[in-house]
């Protein structure tokens, strides 16, 4: 679907895809006051197009993030011109579960999002009695399956390719700086698990809680806990910044990150940072489209607003042979090639979780290089 990646432009992303024009159809009498087809009120009578429903948060604290992944999936359906799927927006804000009746009650057969993990879980069960799969934007793992599949940034695949990378360049002794969250304990076990699978030696894994003097003494303990030849920094690029000097206090290190530090540009400017390695996907085509964004709506997009605009290229893909009105074919989702997108290629494991092609990075005084591309084809 998007062969020749590296020159398209976002227009022309889907220029592989087959589009079904919109048929015209004869004139009719105005819909019943109950319609036939079970959709309710406000909705308009459509046989000709899927109906696809997006739960994201349009109030509250999250808002920004959702506005800007609805942003995205209105612009991928502008980019792809295609004329077979219309997406419905739901606010989560008020209530995921109360979203999730309401989009299963429309007759939508699709349902892109939620974004939070705790949404997920009270989507899930909806709409699964309604043969409804729900394509997240979470990246919590615990919440694929069974009709669910996640396509965030799952971290453990960050640590996974950058341990890996370092392994290949002939690091040996590894440790690492892991906050005492949800995020820090799943990095924490893929990081186990990565340098076990690379041959690598674990020398010690410290942990802390979110403060400043926490970090401080969990870098310091880490970097008087034996020799090591790299070190991972599962934390934002900020917290990384305070601790970094701490664990090269004892001897240099190279320092490793995850697709937190993707966005974080100011990483470069400490002299501390500039060298270090951290694995994420590809920004090349995002940046085309945080241009493209900013130009329609006036601010630049959360990043998260690409799995918005993929998840409506995925749902195009499959709409070329799905035929409106009938159940999903999820079992499409399980394709062996994958998808591709601005974020690269990627596909879903058995458990629903978006497997992702990443590169590596290195971060340089004037911004990030890319060391190590990401694969192209699975």
């Amino acid at each position: 679907m998007l062969r020749g990646i590296a020159t398209l432009t976002l227009g022309g992303l889907l220029a592989a895809c087959q589009m079904v024009p919109k048929a015209t159809g004869p004139a009719t009498a105005p819909p019943p006051e109950k319609p036939a087809d079970g959709v309710g009120p406000g909705l308009p009578t459509d046989t000709d197009r899927h109906r696809v429903a997006l739960l994201v948060p349009q109030t509250g604290p999250n808002a920004d993030v959702g506005m800007a992944i609805a942003n995205a999936t209105t612009m991928a359906l502008l980019d792809s011109k295609t004329e077979r799927v219309r997406i419905t927006t739901y606010d989560t804000a008020l209530g995921a579960a109360a979203a999730a009746r309401q989009a299963v009650a429309d007759g939508n057969k699709l349902i892109l999002g939620p974004l939070l993990s705790e949404d997920v879980a009270a989507v899930a069960p909806i709409a699964r009695e309604a043969k409804v799969p729900v394509l997240s934007f979470s990246n919590d793992s615990s919440v694929a399956g069974n009709g669910v599949f996640i396509m965030g940034f799952v971290p453990g695949q960050s640590v996974e390719r950058v341990v890996a990378y370092a392994r290949s360049k002939g690091q040996q002794r590894f440790g690492a700086l892991v906050p005492k969250t949800v995020y820090g304990d799943r990095s924490a076990a893929a990081f186990r698990s990565a340098v076990s699978a690379a041959g690598g030696t674990l020398v010690a894994v410290e942990t802390y809680d979110r403060s400043a003097t926490a970090l401080t003494g969990a870098a310091r303990r880490l970097a008087n806990a034996g020799a090591m030849d790299a070190v991972l920094v599962a934390d934002s690029g900020g917290n990384a910044i305070r601790a970094v000097p701490v664990v090269k206090s004892t001897g240099n290190k190279q320092i490793l990150g995850t697709e937190l530090w993707n966005t974080d540009a100011a990483l470069g400017s400490n002299p501390a940072m500039r060298g270090s390695w951290f694995a994420s996907v590809s920004d090349g085509l995002y940046g085309q489209l945080a241009a493209k964004y900013r130009t329609r709506y006036g601010k630049a997009p959360y990043r998260l607003a690409s799995l918005g605009y993929d998840s409506v290229l995925l749902t195009v893909r499959i709409a070329r042979d799905w035929k409106p009105g009938t159940t999903f074919p999820a079992a499409r989702l399980l394709a062996e090639e994958g998808f591709g997108g601005i974020d690269g290629i990627f596909r879903f494991n058995n458990r629903g979780i978006a497997m992702r092609a990443l590169e590596v990075s290195e971060v340089g005084a004037g911004g990030f290089r890319v060391i190590d591309p990401a694969p192209t084809k699975w």
